[in-house]
């Protein structure tokens, strides 16, 4: 006897999140990923797809949670949820490839020409930073992701899974990304991301410096703009005009030298006396004076803005991803990826249309919106996503959270948490104290 879903469950769709993930453009995913369904199911490869994207929609709810969200506006559907082993069977059937193809085929660009913070002197301004996410503690996942060890090899952690992100600077979207474990290195991972970088300058922090990494990205037709270490490029080959200078950095194999780069260093204070050193592959110091690529640096935190808000508010605080094997948990983070983007999409055609900055729009409040547009099916139909999207965007005072502020706040230091259920003898507890915060002036060092 055929389950009740055969025949029907095509119907699912992921509310307003439908208009970039649509049923055309997942089964183009499937079909080029060979996942296409060989007979058919209660759970068809482009029900999953949708499936395995309200799980990372829905990232506290269970299987059947998730489930019920889905299909309980459907007529036929509402009743007979499959069972969790269900779902996870026809998860392992899918695969990690076809969500990892439909961010790629959704993943783009965002920012308009002439949007503010987007561009500099024609490149557009993108970043690459790295984040983990906790996995279940599962042999397999141990094996694939690794973790941290204490000396005599106990395992002291959860798997850990990292990712290195492509963000565009001027609206947070995840524009490419790669997905390891502990055992990667983010310089490693970060290498392929130069395909996505082309005609961009890419801002990256210190923890990516290295010849390799600056090749690809340049001979990719990327610029970059990277902190250096504290033993890179230290001795000039060439002053130029604006008090910058040109020096090199170096591949060494042992004692031998590789190869090596000529870069221009970029060298300013901030307050409190800390030297911050750029390297750049903008060598000419008119074209691209000093002040402004020091200016730019500090955009590099919009990466980090970015990676937040996959791992702190479409996620939980320190939640743990759901899946017990490695290749689950990679559908799981492309999923998360996907929905992402699907959201800064979102955003930046809200703020398009009201001529907004899109800082201005609130990601908590647009994510908030579009799980409840999943639950009724709001958006099943193109009449009906349309009203949607318009009646959402209209409502601009409940997502309009204002100009974004300097960030003059005092900064407070949390309590210290103990590692064990009882305080040492002696000991107690410090208030929360408060720090003066700490304002950053740019120094340009001129000569």
């Amino acid at each position: 006897m055929l389950h009740p879903w055969v025949g029907l469950s095509d119907q699912v769709r992921l509310g307003a999140l439908t208009r970039w993930v649509t049923p055309e453009l997942v089964d183009e995913a499937i079909s080029d990923c060979g996942k296409r369904d060989k007979k058919p199911g209660a759970l068809p490869a482009r029900t999953m797809v949708y499936f395995v994207l309200g799980l990372a929609l829905f990232h506290q709810d269970s299987y059947d949670d998730v489930a019920e969200n889905l299909v309980s506006a459907i007529p036929g559907l509402s009743g007979g949820i499959p069972n969790k082993s269900s779902f996870t069977r026809a998860r392992q059937r899918l695969g990690p490839r076809v969500l990892e193809t439909v961010f790629r085929k959704v993943g783009g660009p965002l920012a308009p020409v002439g949007l503010a913070g987007s561009f500099y002197r024609g490149m557009r301004l993108a970043a690459v930073d790295g984040f983990y996410l906790d996995a279940p503690d599962t042999p397999a996942n141990r094996a694939a992701f690794g973790g941290q060890d204490a000396k005599d090899g106990t395992p002291l952690a959860f798997p850990q899974v990292r990712v290195v992100t492509l963000s565009e600077v001027g609206t947070q979207a995840v524009l490419d990304a790669r997905v390891g474990g502990l055992v990667d290195s983010e310089q490693d991972l970060s290498l392929p991301l130069a395909g996505s970088a082309r005609d961009m300058l890419v801002i990256m922090d210190r923890g990516f410096v290295g010849v390799k990494l600056w090749l690809e990205f340049t001979g990719a037709g990327a610029h970059v703009l990277i902190r250096a270490k504290s033993n890179n490029a230290c001795t000039s080959i060439e002053p130029l005009a604006d008090g910058t200078y040109l020096a090199r950095i170096s591949q060494w194999q042992g004692k031998r030298q590789v190869r090596s780069v000529t870069v221009r260093v970029v060298e300013y204070q901030v307050e409190g006396g800390e030297t911050v050193r750029l390297l750049t592959d903008l060598l000419d110091p008119e074209q691209y004076p000093a002040a402004e690529l020091a200016a730019l640096y500090h955009d590099r935190w919009e990466a980090e803005l970015s990676n937040r808000q996959i791992k702190t508010y479409q996620r939980r605080p320190q939640a743990i991803l759901r899946s017990a094997a490695p290749d689950l948990v990679r559908q799981e983070v492309w999923a998360h990826l996907t929905v992402h983007h699907c959201l800064s999409r979102m955003i930046v055609d809200i703020a398009g249309g009201h001529r907004l900055d899109p800082d201005r729009i609130s990601f908590v409040k647009v994510l908030k919106a579009v799980r409840r547009s999943v639950v009724p099916q709001a958006a099943n139909t193109p009449r009906k996503l349309g009203k949607y999207l318009a009646s959402l965007a209209s409502n601009l005072r409940k997502l309009d959270i204002g100009p974004r502020r300097n960030r003059e706040a005092d900064r407070l230091v949390n309590r210290v948490k103990l590692k064990y259920a009882d305080p040492p003898k002696g000991w107690t507890r410090q208030p929360t104290r408060r720090i003066q915060p700490k304002i950053i002036t740019l120094l340009p060092r001129l000569v």
